[in-house]
């Protein structure tokens, strides 16, 4: 079916996101028409100030609204130890935890060759100037088991250890309440690898 052309530039729009295919785009779009016209303008308003309200701390470069954001300044959090991330969604995973006290450093990205990402376009050399005054004495890898992650752990494990920081690794495995049977191959020689003793 031919849509009228602004249904379809909506339809366009909405496809942009992450994981959302035509049906998926349409079924938004469609949403979106039935709603009242002020909830679409309080919507559109929400975006706009969602997108110019949010920064990039100076120091860690997590999204906040203000620079330095508030695990920055804060006076409780372990100064020493900097857990690097490769988004702030997975920041909030972490802190949602209520585990880790230190700080954090947000690369914005992963190396990615096949996407044109080098080292160069994310923020690795803010990281290593954090480095350089002797406060931190762990850096904690908390990047993907994937291509990209690994590739940018291994990358970063490489200039990080000239410093003479400590570097460590979040664990990977098998989450709580799995079957060992369903998981993948990976998934189990990650969870051997990462074994502690008890």
């Amino acid at each position: 079916m031919i849509y009228p052309k602004p249904i379809a530039t909506l339809i366009e729009y909405f496809q942009k996101f992450p994981s959302v295919g035509p049906k998926s785009a349409q079924r938004m779009a469609f949403q979106l028409l039935k709603m009242p016209i002020e909830e679409v303008r309080r919507f559109a308003d929400v975006i706009v100030d969602a997108k110019t309200q949010t920064c990039s701390c100076e120091i860690c470069f997590n999204l906040s609204n203000t620079s330095p954001c508030e695990i920055c300044q804060s006076t409780k959090r372990d100064k020493s130890t900097i857990c690097i991330v490769a988004e702030t969604k997975d920041l909030i995973a972490i802190e949602k935890t209520n585990e880790y006290n230190g700080q954090y450093h947000v690369l914005q990205g992963l190396i990615s060759p096949m996407e044109g990402i080098g080292a160069d376009d994310i923020r690795i050399k803010e990281l290593l100037k954090r480095l350089a005054d002797d406060t931190v004495k762990e850096v904690i890898l908390a990047l993907s088991p994937s291509v990209e992650g690994e590739a940018t752990s291994l990358y970063l494990t490489k200039l990080i250890k000239p410093f003479g920081i400590k570097i460590s690794r979040i664990a990977f495995g098998l989450p709580v309440g799995a079957d060992i049977e369903y998981a993948d191959e990976v998934t189990i020689a990650k969870a051997i690898e990462g074994r502690r003793e008890l």
